[in-house]
């Protein structure tokens, strides 16, 4: 910032304090506006802390939008010179209404009451100087302080002070914060499950206009020409709008249903949801379904059984396509307006002039022709293709998303919800705006590769004369390892590279399901994310952190062994049993639940637990070395066998059944062979090798982990037995695992590993 300032060879001392200023407390969200603070700073146009504080506080408001200058430069008071003749007449009116009470009380009178009068009165007056004229006036008026003032004050300041009702003490202020949040979560029409992420303490929404404060201009649209668009909703417009919603708080989730949703999806749910629940609005869920040759009702009933699987409740569920009578006859109004006009170029050719940025041979076809047109392509008088009707916007504009984008195009494909009924259709830039604006909804939020869309929304409500949403962009997610294009995800697909959309390594919400991650660790993870604007990269560990954090609190312990080898305890008779009672979940002093486990002669341990020869640090089994078997007894290896290979096949112990000696360091888990239940276990890592897959360019597909999957065939105890997909347990010593969905499908239990029991990534 000081380089932005060109003070890097110092500056005046006033203007450094206000720049030391601005590096504390400059609002991240509007990070763009900084360098014009600084200059303003420099130049002399903000001199004192008021000023830079108003300044502060407007560019909070206004976030990234695009800055209003006559407003800011009134807000920070820009011009404004509060003279000595100013500060005098203001002081002396301050004294004035209280002259009769001061001659009487003289000093036991507390004058920065006064202070305070004269500087909401005069806001950008130096403070110094206002005590100074407070000081002189007061002295000129009562006198210097007598001893008897002296006096007076004394006894004053040794009075005792009255006691605090304990209303207000520290257990009352808890109770009312229980109290108030209890009541706003009571109240959200949008309120999610016992799913949902934990509570935000800090309002990270805070710096965003309240619904009934959005008629404010809070962006402008600039045009090649030098015009301005101001755009604001107009007092009549907002008052109708806070009419039909009541003053709430309106978001809505807005998906297109051609495919499956994913990780990055679900921080938008957490942001749309999640905003209007904290303020006791409502969120929809509206399905962009306007391209009918990608939709399908396969998406949309999985898009709507994840919304609801990750705890999220709308208020109600709509389509674009429910408007599209609406959207109809506001192109033919946009048409009337001489702002629509039916063109003839094919996709090439539009963006062949767009590059050149020359306007269509059908730019100025008089209104009566392009009405004429419209209906004929409604009335599937055109082929698809041969014409398109596009926005006269402002075809030299830098912006490209400014440049006559097309509004309706004919597809003579049949619509998922409407049919067979239109044969043209809208285009995302003509119905995401309008769409917002007929649902009242009154915060759009949307990743920020939507930023240069901004101005042809507002430019498309306006001339229309709908209600205006405010606007605001966020940072989308990029997670190391992870693929998030769409595009890309169902090249994995169609490939064979994945089994399908719910493939566990896909980061599909569904195949994050199937692979056992929760709805919480997933909320809190995006929680954590927060809502801002800066891009920055999450690594995988952190959203394996929340999810392990969730696991650990609701998954049942089990045991599983996933790489089995026999122990044979050698000194007991075949039909040896002894049953223990295993923890439901170990560790924890309020919970006593437990499950039988038979111990019996042959048992399944982990291939790890055993080694030919024993090693410094190692606590498995070796020959003459003991071990724990976890809720029984000790036992001490004796020997083993193995195969012509060299590879062990069986390990033999004796139990020690009457042991009373310091029980050993290594603790063993197992499954008992005549018991056991054999399973599945698939252990899934990583799709991608590199931790940045965008970095990959056009070779990512080269970049596939062989180990992404590995199958093993293992053990687990007969508690699992009835065990249904998605039920979610930890192994004791080995991970979490998930029952997946094929052990209906093929007949035998199969389990995933969700996750390790600790992180194990770099």
């Amino acid at each position: 910032m000081i380089e932005e300032a060109g003070a890097t060879a110092g500056c005046e001392k006033s203007k450094g304090v206000l720049l030391y200023t601005i590096a504390n407390k400059f609002p991240g969200q509007a990070i763009a506006h900084r360098p014009m603070l600084v200059r303003y700073v420099m130049d002399g146009r903000i001199d004192m802390g008021p000023k830079l504080d108003a300044a502060l506080a407007f560019l909070k408001k206004t976030g990234s939008h695009e800055l209003d200058t006559a407003a800011f430069e009134d807000a920070a008071g820009v011009g404004v010179a509060v003279t000595e003749a100013d500060i005098r007449a203001a002081v002396a009116g301050a004294v004035d209404s209280i002259r009769t009470e001061l001659v009487e009380k003289r000093y036991l009178i507390n004058t920065n009451i006064l202070l305070g009068t004269v500087t909401a009165k005069l806001r950008f007056a130096e403070g110094a100087k206002v005590r100074a004229e407070m000081e002189a006036q007061v002295l000129a008026l009562l006198g210097p302080k007598t001893e008897a003032d002296e006096e007076a004050i004394k006894a004053e300041r040794a009075k005792p002070k009255p006691k605090k009702e304990k209303k207000g003490g520290k257990d009352d202020k808890k109770e009312e914060k229980a109290e108030a949040a209890g009541a706003a979560k009571a109240g959200a029409a949008s309120a999610v499950n016992a799913e949902a992420p934990k509570e935000r303490e800090a309002d990270v929404f805070a710096f965003l206009p309240k619904p009934a404060e959005n008629n404010n201009v809070h962006t402008t649209v600039n045009f090649s020409d030098g015009k301005v668009m101001r755009i604001a909703n107009s007092p009549a417009e907002l008052e109708a709008h806070l009419k039909r919603t009541g003053g709430k708080h309106m978001t809505r989730f807005p998906p297109e249903p051609n495919g499956y949703l994913h990780i990055g999806h679900a921080k938008a749910m957490y942001i749309d949801f999640g905003m209007s629940a904290r303020y006791g609005g409502d969120c929809i869920l509206r399905f962009d379904d306007t391209n009918p040759e990608a939709e399908k009702q396969e998406f949309i009933d999985h898009i709507q059984d994840i919304v609801a699987w990750m705890g999220w409740k709308p208020v109600k569920i709509t389509h674009a396509s429910h408007y599209f009578p609406q959207l109809h006859a506001l192109a033919v109004k946009l048409i009337e307006l001489g702002l629509a006009y039916v063109c003839h170029q094919s996709g090439d050719e539009i963006a062949a002039s767009r590059e050149a940025r020359e306007p269509s041979p059908w730019r100025d076809t008089p209104v009566e022709v392009n009405l004429r047109k419209f209906e004929d392509m409604r009335r599937g008088m055109y082929a698809e293709g041969e014409v398109s009707l596009r926005m006269k916007m402002d075809v030299k504009n830098e912006n490209y998303n400014m440049f006559d984008l097309v509004a309706y195009r004919i597809k003579y494909v049949e619509h998922p919800m409407a049919g067979d009924k239109w044969c043209i259709y809208p285009s995302y830039d003509f119905t995401h705006c309008i769409n917002d604006s007929l649902e009242d909804i009154t915060h759009s939020l949307c990743t920020l590769e939507f930023e240069p869309r901004r101005a042809s929304y507002y430019w498309l409500l306006e001339v229309l004369g709908l209600y205006k949403p405010v606007v605001y962009e966020y940072s989308k997610l990029v997670i190391t390892h992870i693929q998030l294009s769409k595009r890309k995800l169902q090249v994995l697909v169609q490939k064979g590279i994945v089994d399908s959309w719910t493939d566990p390594r896909l980061p599909t919400l569904g195949g994050m399901r199937r692979l056992g991650f929760t709805p919480r660790g997933i909320n809190n993870f995006c929680d954590e994310m927060g809502f801002a604007r800066n891009e920055s990269i999450a690594h995988l560990s952190k959203l394996e952190h929340f999810v392990r954090q969730d696991l650990d609190q609701i998954a049942p312990r089990r045991f599983g062994i996933v790489d089995p080898i026999k122990l044979v305890l050698t000194n007991v008779p075949a039909d040896f049993q002894q049953d223990v009672d295993a923890l439901v979940f170990p560790g924890r002093k309020e919970e006593t639940s437990t499950y039988r486990m038979p111990l019996t002669k042959e048992l399944w341990i982990e291939a790890s637990d055993f080694r030919e020869k024993d090693e410094k640090g190692y606590f498995g089994l070796a020959p003459g070395k003991q071990g724990m078997l976890r809720y029984a007894f000790a036992v001490q290896c004796t020997g083993f066998k193995a195969d012509k290979d060299g590879r062990v096949t069986e390990v033999h112990a004796e139990a020690l059944l009457d042991y009373a000696g310091k029980p050993p360091k290594g603790v063993i888990h197992w499954v008992s062979v005549k018991h056991a239940l054999p399973a599945e276990i698939r252990l899934y890592d990583v799709l991608f090798k590199t931790p940045v897959v965008a970095s990959l360019g056009d070779r990512w597909l080269e970049d596939i982990n062989p180990e992404s999957r590995v199958v093993k065939q293992g053990y687990v105890c007969d508690a699992l037995r009835g065990a249904k997909a998605l039920d979610k347990f930890q192994f004791e010593r080995v991970g979490y695992f998930c029952v997946d969905e094929d052990t209906e499908r093929l007949g035998k239990l199969v389990l995933n590993r969700t996750i390790t029991l600790k992180d194990s990534r770099k």
